[in-house]
């Protein structure tokens, strides 16, 4: 049985240190303006001596807490472990009882508070950070006791999630009303999705490059190949095989190259009562993958570009791992914070495969957490 020591933020009962500076002018000069004995929670200081002080300049007074105590009646450290428990996979119930059993009482309103706190300083930090590419995918949680829609943006240079958002991602409309303020924001230049068509819509009317995801692409496409080798005459077999060839090489003249296949075929199209022969398939699998050729190899030219979109799919099967603990989603703060919390259990995920010591990895959430 291994034992994994937590470091947890330092808690005094008492400064040890002057001011530095008025809060209000700046100022240098300070005399001390009496104190008080505050009671707070923490698991291990119970009070703490805030003195107040008065600046030489300005006449200002404020006041100067000890280390790790501020004016919450929790120390720093209380949130800190509070926002570590959810993130590990507490209900705020859960987290409320087992502080308990520490002699500590919060309630879960107030985890909850700590942990939306929390997301909110970690959304403010990556709100005005550039981002250049960005994964984009949606998904489906259970959120306000139903099964809802959502849209999930994430830096994919640092794998980091963004924004979440209640959207169809088959609405093109949606997606762009969502996604406009956001690239001028961050100043995105080119998105990573699936082969959606609203995606496509809305990379056009943002002027964005479009990487779509190769996974995707080749998943959906190996399923058309197959299922046109068993019903295809013999002849247009080899078209077949070589259009399947170019999509594995991906190499820079795909689009002429699948054009031209597509000439050769000069078969009459089925009318339009009837359902699409074999052959008319294949002159549209043709014509759709040489006219988005470009979409498939931006990562080609552009190394910071993923060729597929794998890190965005991960961050938010994570924030379903978390809406499971909590058995769903009960308010937009809630679900913002399972989506920002995605990465840390992910760390989880990484160090168990990668065999790395469990402290490590609690040493890395809690680098995370402000």
């Amino acid at each position: 049985m291994s034992i994994v020591v937590l470091k947890l933020p330092d808690v005094k009962s008492e400064t040890e240190t002057r001011p530095n500076r008025c809060p209000s002018c700046k100022g240098e000069t300070f005399q001390r303006w009496g104190g008080s004995v505050r009671r707070i929670r923490d698991p291990h200081v119970r009070y703490a001596l805030v003195y107040r002080y008065r600046c030489c300049e300005c006449g200002h007074t404020f006041r100067h807490y000890p280390k790790g105590v501020d004016q919450a009646q929790q120390s720093q450290r209380l949130r800190k472990l509070a926002a570590l428990m959810w993130v590990l996979g507490l209900s705020y119930r859960g987290i409320e009882g087992l502080l308990e059993v520490f002699r500590i009482r919060i309630g879960r309103m107030t985890a909850w508070r700590d942990v939306q706190a929390w997301a909110e300083q970690l959304r403010q930090m990556r709100k005005w950070k550039t981002v250049r590419v960005l994964g984009l995918d949606g998904a489906y949680v259970r959120a306000w006791g139903d099964i809802r829609p959502v849209l999930v943006a994430v830096d994919l240079g640092e794998g980091q999630p963004v924004e979440i958002g209640y959207v169809d991602e088959y609405k093109p409309e949606a997606v762009k009303k969502w996604l406009e303020p956001l690239v001028q924001r961050l100043g995105v230049s080119v998105i990573v999705t699936d082969d959606l068509a609203a995606y496509k819509v809305v990379a056009g009317k943002l002027d964005l490059e479009h990487q779509i995801c190769q996974f995707h692409v080749r998943r959906w496409v190996g399923r058309t190949l197959h299922e046109l080798k068993d019903s295809l005459p013999e002849q247009w077999q080899g078209i077949l095989q070589e259009a399947g060839q170019i999509l594995q090489e991906l190499p820079v003249e795909g689009s002429r190259r699948l054009l031209e296949l597509w000439k050769q075929i000069d078969e009459p199209r089925s009318g339009r009562d009837q359902p699409n022969s074999p052959v008319d398939k294949l002159r549209d699998l043709l014509i759709r993958l040489s006219n988005h050729w470009e979409n498939y190899r931006i990562f080609d030219w552009q190394p910071e570009v993923p060729w597929t979109n794998n890190t965005t799919e991960q961050v938010i099967g994570r924030m379903k791992m978390r809406s499971r603990t909590v058995r769903g989603y009960k308010t937009e703060a809630g679900m913002l914070a399972g989506l920002l919390a995605a990465p840390l259990l992910d760390l989880a995920g990484q160090a168990a495969a990668q065999l790395v010591d469990p402290s490590m990895y609690i040493q890395a959430v809690l680098g995370v957490i402000p």
